[in-house]
Formats: structure tokens, C-alpha cells, sequence
């Protein structure tokens, strides 16, 4: 999946580009504000914005001397828009909760990298770190499960899922410690399940 920009990966060109802006505001927008906001011509947005109006998937509100556009949430085909333009929060909040219904639950779920950016693109691996809770062995059945909810992250996504597995013990103190990939999961980590960062890396080793 294209995170960064959803949309226009399912709906190319200008017209792709015109319902991204859209999407993202529930004001209305005069032609050359949408086009420039857009990254498309005046002329192209000419093009495009009757049948959207057509459609009924936009509405145009005449203010001379120009025309004002909105899209129109409850639309059927507005609906679906939306839904895709959240794809990232989607991603993130189903994550977590299928991370909810491994047995036994991990102490902490944990998307860092592009997806937690929001500059994720078709092929970004969707980086993850799973803290195995204290007193489970890194066995056979530990590894089904979280093979199990990788394999559903992939098709959730349809992005490369590469996981990180550690125990608390060790997550504490990589956390503290000043390695460029533990900074970056500090700096711009989203945790989908379980204890926060700060709470994971006050732990002490027993």
C-alpha cells in the first residue's frame, strides 16, 4: 500500500489527486486553490471538476466570480474515499488489535520506520518491534503465533512485514542506550499494543 499517498495510488492523475485534497478538508475550495493544493493545473482541474459535480461526489456553490467545491462525505462513493484516505490509521489500529488476540499477549507492539512516518510506500517494509512477555520461552509455539499475525499484517497491508523480537530485559536496555535504531524507535515509534516506551524502558532486569 501506498501510505503516503493513498488515493492517488487507486485513482491516478489529476482526478486522484483533486479527491486527496478533498478528502482532507471539509471546506470548501475555489478551482485554483484546489489545483495548486493538488499539484495540477488550472486547466486539468477545469477538466476534472464537472463530472465530480456530476457524479454528486462534489458539490460546486457558485460565489462570483468564481465557484467554491466540496466533497460530499455522505456520498456513497465519498464513503470509501475517506476510508482510504485513513489507510495508515486503519493499518496502525487493526495491527493492535489483532497483536490483542495472540496468546500470550505481547508486553509491547511497537511500528516504527516508514509506516510510523507516514511516508510508507508501495514495498516499505512495515518495521515492528514485539516484546515477548517476561517468563515466555522463544520457542515453536511463541513463533507460530507471531508468524500467524505477521501473515495477517501482510495481507492487511500488502507491504513487507519485518518484525523485531526481543524480551523486556533486553528492550529496557537497548532503549537506554544511545544505538541509532533504538533512537529512532524512541523518536518516532507508535505503539499498537501494550506498554508505552517510557514504561518499557524504566524496567529494571530482575
Amino acid at each position: 500500500m501506498d501510505f503516503a499517498r493513498p488515493i492517488q495510488a487507486l485513482i491516478p492523475g489529476a482526478q486522484g489527486r483533486i479527491l486527496a485534497v478533498l478528502t482532507e478538508t471539509s471546506a470548501e475550495l475555489n478551482l485554483r486553490t484546489l489545483a495548486r493544493l493538488s499539484g495540477v493545473s488550472l486547466a486539468q482541474a477545469s477538466r476534472v471538476m464537472p463530472g465530480l459535480v456530476d457524479l454528486g461526489v462534489v458539490t460546486r456553490r457558485e460565489v462570483p466570480p468564481s465557484a467554491l467545491f466540496r466533497l460530499v462525505p455522505d456520498h456513497v462513493a465519498a464513503r470509501p474515499l475517506l476510508e482510504l484516505a485513513r489507510a495508515r490509521t486503519t493499518v496502525l489500529e487493526e495491527l493492535g488489535r489483532r497483536a490483542a488476540t495472540l496468546e500470550p499477549q505481547p508486553v509491547t507492539v511497537v511500528v516504527y520506520g516508514s509506516l510510523a512516518r507516514g511516508d510508507g510506500r508501495p514495498g516499505s517494509d512495515i518495521d515492528v518491534l514485539v516484546v515477548r512477555p517476561d517468563g515466555v520461552a522463544d520457542d515453536a509455539h511463541w513463533h507460530e503465533q507471531l508468524e500467524g499475525w505477521r501473515r495477517r499484517a501482510v495481507e492487511l497491508s500488502g507491504n513487507p512485514v519485518e518484525l523485531l523480537v526481543v524480551d523486556g530485559a533486553a528492550a529496557a536496555r537497548h532503549l537506554r542506550s544511545r544505538r541509532p535504531l533504538w533512537a529512532a524507535i524512541r523518536r518516532e515509534g507508535i505503539v499498537v499494543h501494550g506498554a508505552s516506551l517510557t514504561d518499557l524502558a524504566g524496567r529494571r532486569s530482575a
